[in-house]
Protein backbone atom coordinates (compact mmCIF):
# COMPACT_ATOMS: atom_id res chain seq x y z
CA UNK A 1 0.00 0.00 0.00
CA UNK A 2 1.96 2.75 -0.88
CA UNK A 3 -0.93 5.44 -1.12
CA UNK A 4 -1.99 5.37 2.22
CA UNK A 5 -3.20 7.92 3.29
CA UNK A 6 -2.84 9.15 6.83
CA UNK A 7 -5.47 10.90 8.50
CA UNK A 8 -5.15 13.14 11.35
CA UNK A 9 -1.27 13.47 10.84
CA UNK A 10 0.60 16.68 10.22
CA UNK A 11 0.53 20.46 10.71
CA UNK A 12 -2.56 21.70 10.70
CA UNK A 13 -2.50 24.80 8.35
CA UNK A 14 -4.46 28.29 8.96
CA UNK A 15 -5.99 29.42 5.70
CA UNK A 16 -7.12 32.65 5.38
CA UNK A 17 -10.98 33.05 4.02
CA UNK A 18 -11.55 34.93 0.92
CA UNK A 19 -14.28 37.46 2.23
CA UNK A 20 -13.88 40.08 -0.43
CA UNK A 21 -16.63 39.19 -2.86
CA UNK A 22 -18.97 38.13 0.30
CA UNK A 23 -18.27 41.54 2.05
CA UNK A 24 -19.25 43.29 -1.32
CA UNK A 25 -22.64 41.45 -1.81
CA UNK A 26 -23.34 41.78 1.97
CA UNK A 27 -22.90 45.21 1.16
CA UNK A 28 -24.91 45.50 -1.70
CA UNK A 29 -27.68 43.66 -0.41
CA UNK A 30 -27.58 46.08 2.58
CA UNK A 31 -27.57 49.34 0.53
CA UNK A 32 -30.84 47.76 -2.00
CA UNK A 33 -32.67 47.58 1.27
CA UNK A 34 -32.23 50.56 2.63
CA UNK A 35 -33.27 52.10 -0.68
CA UNK A 36 -36.45 49.45 -0.22
CA UNK A 37 -37.29 50.86 3.46
CA UNK A 38 -36.90 54.65 2.17
CA UNK A 39 -39.84 54.48 -0.80
CA UNK A 40 -41.83 52.57 1.06
CA UNK A 41 -41.73 54.71 4.04
CA UNK A 42 -41.66 57.66 1.22
CA UNK A 43 -45.34 55.70 0.15
CA UNK A 44 -46.79 55.40 3.38
CA UNK A 45 -46.21 58.98 3.92
CA UNK A 46 -47.95 59.73 0.69
CA UNK A 47 -50.60 57.34 1.02
CA UNK A 48 -51.29 58.92 4.31
CA UNK A 49 -51.74 62.48 3.55
CA UNK A 50 -52.83 62.32 0.33
CA UNK A 51 -56.51 63.17 0.65
CA UNK A 52 -55.58 66.31 2.94
CA UNK A 53 -52.83 67.79 0.73
CA UNK A 54 -55.61 67.45 -2.04
CA UNK A 55 -58.26 69.27 -0.16
CA UNK A 56 -56.21 71.94 0.73
CA UNK A 57 -54.50 72.02 -2.99
CA UNK A 58 -58.23 72.32 -3.92
CA UNK A 59 -58.98 75.24 -1.46
CA UNK A 60 -56.47 77.22 -2.22
CA UNK A 61 -57.13 76.95 -6.06
CA UNK A 62 -60.60 77.87 -5.53
CA UNK A 63 -59.09 81.00 -3.37
CA UNK A 64 -56.21 81.74 -6.34
CA UNK A 65 -58.95 82.06 -9.36
CA UNK A 66 -61.89 82.59 -7.79
CA UNK A 67 -61.98 84.65 -4.19
CA UNK A 68 -59.05 86.80 -4.60
CA UNK A 69 -59.95 87.79 -8.59
CA UNK A 70 -63.44 88.38 -7.04
CA UNK A 71 -61.91 91.25 -4.16
CA UNK A 72 -59.80 92.95 -6.65
CA UNK A 73 -62.73 93.22 -8.92
CA UNK A 74 -65.22 94.14 -6.29
CA UNK A 75 -68.12 91.31 -7.72
CA UNK A 76 -68.66 90.29 -4.35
Amino acid sequence: MAEEQEIGQGVPMVVSPQMGPIDSTVESIRYRAQLIARNQKLDSGVATTGVSGFIAGFIFALLMVIVIPSIIWQVI
